[in-house]
């Protein structure tokens, strides 16, 4: 328990309390140090408190209210008004995931099983978000300057300058970002960017009562996730691995890391996450040399052709 918390014991404040994060989370929230998520995937237990906090802090409207026919997961994935999004995957004996998009898992049992081993068998759960990559592909996508990197190595849409060309949308390797057809701008999480120039813990972490959403400067968080997954390990959970964390599987393609990483147990695919996702900017040249070597090689053709119907003459 932090020793400032006696300074606060009513159950009622007439005012915020200075850097109150200090307290909630364990980080003292300061301008020019990296600040993200890590999210630990074994003990969410689907309650959706995140999404609700977020919804309710950033005032978003409600996204596909009613049954998807998928999964018990309601919302279906990340939108211009969902900016957290809890995966349901649910798994059968043969470790298949029966949600869209879930691929075939590595679990022994399933939840129709009469017998189900006791960790996670039936399913996996996942709060997913925003990654502010280090070197997020939608920046060097947007031509306003809409999107911009904040004092906590954070990536927020500033709407009033984002003039909805879309570039950003398919530039984001984990198909964050979107556009609204409220306003016609991109929309996606900023990981709390008011609240935490206030000195408060984002809404969905704060939010979350088993502490699977962690906020905190990513390298204390990276300490804490790689000594979880040695835990794991020792108890037996040898598929537990982090994903974007640096150095670690989803931290590829020019990303350097993200923000916002996670502890998995399956493969990323069984979460709708890209096994090695990349930055669009490093593709911009090949696509280019290749498509200059397809011209040069129909140029050639063309002259091959033409100079031989001309020596028929």
């Amino acid at each position: 328990m932090h020793p400032r918390l006696q300074d606060y014991t009513q159950s009622s404040l007439d005012r915020v309390i200075p850097n109150e994060s200090e307290l909630t989370s364990g980080a003292l929230i300061e301008p020019g140090k990296s600040y993200g998520f890590f999210t630990d995937t074994t003990v969410c237990i689907g309650c959706k408190a995140c999404e609700v906090a977020c919804k309710e802090w950033n005032n978003l409207p409600a996204d596909n209210i009613g049954l998807t026919g998928q999964s018990y997961d309601n919302t279906g994935a990340l939108s211009a008004n969902t900016w957290r999004h809890v995966n349901f995957i649910e798994k059968t004996g043969d470790g298949c995931g029966t949600k869209e998009g879930g691929g075939c898992g590595s679990s022994n049992g399933g939840v129709r099983d009469n017998d189900q081993p006791a960790f996670q068998s039936g399913w996996l759960m996942m709060s997913d978000v925003c990654k502010h990559c280090h070197n997020p592909p939608c920046m060097e996508a947007c031509p306003t300057g809409a999107l911009f990197k904040t004092e906590f190595d954070t990536v927020v849409v500033q709407q009033d300058i984002c003039n909805g060309c879309g570039y950003c949308v398919p530039a984001c390797p984990f198909g964050v970002v979107d556009l609204s057809a409220l306003d016609g701008k991109a929309h996606k999480c900023t990981l709390c960017y008011d609240r935490l120039k206030g000195g408060l813990e984002p809404a969905c972490a704060k939010s979350c009562p088993t502490d699977s959403i962690m906020f905190g400067e990513i390298g204390d968080l990276t300490v804490r996730a790689r000594n979880r997954v040695a835990q794991l390990h020792e108890r037996g959970v040898e598929s537990a691995y982090l994903y974007g964390a640096p150095d670690e599987p989803g931290a590829t393609g020019g990303l350097e890391y993200l923000n916002a990483f996670f502890l998995l147990t399956d493969r990323p695919e069984v979460y709708n996450l890209p096994v090695a996702p990349t930055r669009a900017a490093r593709r911009v040249l090949p696509g280019l040399l290749s498509g200059f070597a397809a011209m040069t090689g129909l140029a050639v053709a063309a002259a091959v052709f033409l100079g031989g119907s001309w020596d028929a003459r």
